[in-house]
């Protein structure tokens, strides 16, 4: 890792390959390999190498723990055995297709890293054995008119949260992406699939592969921290009742959240880069920097 990596700059490397609110260029729309490539080249500046020999998760089959937890929803919830959990006459965007099929994708190869589960084919909510109404009434994520339903294809472990697309939208190449906030909330998580897997990976990989340091932060030490970094224009992440933002500079990524256990996680691609910024604001954390919990060859 011996070049430096200014996150403070990705806002650029995002705005060129992501489609933007409004955007209607049939090839930006219908090129998504560019913001495939933007994944892969995240993924190995924080040193993740697919595992040799390593096969990937099968896009139909469920691990005991996921199955073990659809037995809970129906435990607590009751389920009807004749109502569908997914519809067949939606299609499914190509994103997800082709995000199964990444020959570089952490998740498939690695999903020890995630915390999440996967549904394919995308799950519909609601149904009865979930909790999970459909999109609220009133709100501006879809027509008033339109499908309200929601498409899961990704779950946090417990099902506090889920992430997926409108039904309305599964026409669509690569949809907006929606998180459930609430049983009967839906709100906007990222723009498109292709822009969702991407944020899932800024929230799991340097956390794992990246030097860490986690800490509270007064008024004073946050105005100097957002002075400092650039916000990355992603939807704030709404897991586990958070809202986290994200803030990059020299080799590091803030995560900011006066709703988490502590105010602010930092990831490193070095220690030195953690150190540096602590210079920068005033605080010495060289003290406080813990070592990658994961490491992977290449």
């Amino acid at each position: 890792m011996a070049k430096i990596v200014d996150y403070g700059e990705f806002n650029e490397r995002l705005r060129r390959v992501m489609p933007r609110p409004g955007e209607r260029d049939p090839e930006v729309l219908a090129n998504t390999a560019p913001r495939w490539e933007l994944l892969r080249q995240f993924q190995e500046e924080w040193g993740y190498r697919v595992p040799e020999g390593k096969n990937p998760w099968p896009r139909w089959q469920e691990d005991p723990q996921r199955t073990a937890m659809r037995g809970l929803l129906q435990e607590w919830f009751g389920d009807d055995e004749e109502s569908p959990k997914t519809d067949p006459s939606l299609p499914i965007p190509a994103a997800i297709e082709q995000w199964w099929d990444l020959p570089f994708n952490s998740f498939t190869h690695s999903s020890e890293l995630y915390f999440t589960h996967p549904d394919y084919p995308p799950a519909v909510r609601p149904h009865p054995g979930s909790r999970r109404g459909p999109i609220q009434e009133g709100s501006d994520l879809v027509p008033p008119d339109a499908d309200r339903r929601v498409c899961v294809f990704m779950a946090e472990y417990e099902h506090c949260n889920e992430w997926g697309y409108p039904a309305a939208d599964a026409h669509l190449l690569d949809p907006r992406v929606l998180v459930s906030v609430s049983d009967d909330e839906w709100v906007l998580q990222a723009r498109s699939i292709t822009e969702f897997f991407l944020l899932l990976a800024f929230h799991r990989l340097p956390d794992s592969l990246g030097w860490t340091l986690c800490t509270d932060m007064s008024e004073d030490e946050e105005k100097r921290l957002r002075a400092e970094l650039t916000q990355l224009e992603f939807e704030p992440w709404r897991e586990l009742e958070h809202n986290t933002i994200i803030l990059g500079g020299p080799d590091v990524l803030a995560y900011f959240d006066r709703d988490h256990d502590w105010d602010l996680t930092v990831a490193g691609r070095t220690p030195e880069a953690i150190t540096a910024l602590g210079d920068r604001l005033g605080l010495n954390w060289s003290d406080e920097i813990n070592e990658p919990r994961e490491r992977f060859g290449g």
